[in-house]
């Protein structure tokens, strides 16, 4: 099916997430297979984060990509900066042709109460009681939020609970926003903005 969720934020920045209902010849009759991916899920995500690079721009270089260090694809020559996330039956990408971008797409369980204590600090605990959410909710959108803030980075020697810091989170019936520093070497102040979409939650940082 086409993008379910589209957001223009605007001139130069759009936000694209896909269902996966489609056979991976839908999309290889689209784009290319650029990488060696085994896993026919994963090659499938793989193929319609591609695919929106090009729902969003139509002249996004897709055959330009390359791959860095810390497995974070790029363009060299910086034309578009972009992010991609998939999860279970869902791929999201935002792409920007001026802004470093972050993003990040989670389906909320409670298997992350069993993870906590590896990316959310002592300091953060608060954003836990001040929700009326359930906890393994709040710990998925905190988690989605680091997600997307080390994607915007672009560095691997990032430590979620050490470099990634959430100061406030704010919601709005199925969305929300949180104020955030990036603390590795020099601290950046960032805004990171939220969504429930179908289940899952969605995540996306500019700067």
């Amino acid at each position: 099916m086409p993008l379910v969720y589209q957001q223009n934020i605007n001139e130069h920045t759009k936000i694209g997430v896909w269902h996966l209902a489609e056979e991976e010849d839908f999309f290889l009759s689209r784009v290319p297979l650029n990488r060696n991916v085994s896993h026919p899920k994963k090659r499938l995500q793989h193929l319609a984060g591609r695919l929106i690079l090009t729902e969003l721009f139509d002249d996004f270089p897709l055959s330009l990509i390359e791959i860095a260090e810390t497995n974070k694809p790029y363009l060299a020559d910086e034309l578009f900066h972009f992010s991609i996330s998939h999860c279970g039956e869902y791929a999201a990408a935002i792409v920007s042709k001026i802004n470093r971008v972050g993003i990040d797409i989670e389906i909320p369980t409670e298997k992350i109460l069993r993870i906590k204590h590896k990316f959310l600090s002592e300091n953060e605990d608060s954003l836990l009681s001040e929700s009326r959410l359930p906890e393994f909710r709040v710990l998925t959108i905190c988690w989605s939020i680091k997600e997307a803030l080390y994607k915007w980075y672009g560095n691997a020697r990032v430590d979620f609970r050490e470099h990634l810091h959430i100061r406030d989170i704010r919601y709005n019936g199925d969305s929300f926003t949180a104020e955030c520093i990036v603390s590795k070497k020099t601290p950046v102040t960032l805004t990171a903005k939220g969504i429930f979409l179908n289940g899952n939650c969605l995540v996306w940082v500019i700067n």
